[in-house]
């Protein structure tokens, strides 16, 4: 996992503003196309749930996520998703200003 990337200015494809889904969100700031690779998510292990835990290995271990993709909130039909390698990808051609989306899961109460 690489440095955290938590100021708007210093990523090229992604900013943070308020969401009209949850909160604050990430949203693209250039057209973006499927299957780019967004970035590298910067986490450490966590021992409980939490606002900005990732859970990966079918829930089995949690990562709280400490960079720009926090913000990434839930869509059922969502456009990007989070890897096991901790990368973040483009699941479909992605438009300058739209918010980026991962399905948390079933879950998720939408």
């Amino acid at each position: 996992m690489k440095k955290a990337i938590e100021n708007n200015s210093e990523h090229d494809l992604v900013y943070v503003k308020k969401s009209a889904i949850h909160g604050r969100g990430l949203f693209a700031k250039t057209d973006i196309k499927e299957g780019a690779v967004l970035g590298e998510v910067e986490a450490v292990p966590a021992k409980s749930d939490g606002p900005y835990v990732l859970w990966i290995n079918d829930a089995k271990d949690g990562f709280e996520v400490k960079c720009l993709f926090k913000y990434i909130n839930h869509n059922k039909r969502a456009n990007a998703c989070y890897c096991d390698d901790f990368t973040v990808i483009a699941l479909k051609d992605i438009k300058a200003g739209e918010e980026i989306t991962h399905d948390y899961g079933d879950d998720w109460l939408d």
